[in-house]
């Protein structure tokens, strides 16, 4: 796997994760914890929040970071 993609999920992976976590925690003041995860919705939402982080977040992340390698 190259350089590229390990720094894309490494990024963009717990971005994803951390978004799922906060979207359980805001959603306990309206529904359970068994009955948000038992929702094809939140699914649906988890594997979204983790391809955008992973496609959007770590590629920008990445292009940032070669941007500041090849000026130093």
């Amino acid at each position: 796997m190259s350089e590229r993609w390990k720094h894309q999920i490494n990024t963009g992976a717990p971005w994803g994760v951390f978004m799922i976590v906060t979207t359980l925690v805001f959603g306990l003041k309206e529904k359970p914890f068994s009955t948000q995860i038992a929702d094809s919705g939140f699914y649906f939402r988890a594997v979204g929040y983790i391809l955008f982080g992973v496609f959007v977040l770590g590629y920008s992340s990445w292009k940032n970071k070669t941007k500041k390698i090849n000026k130093s």
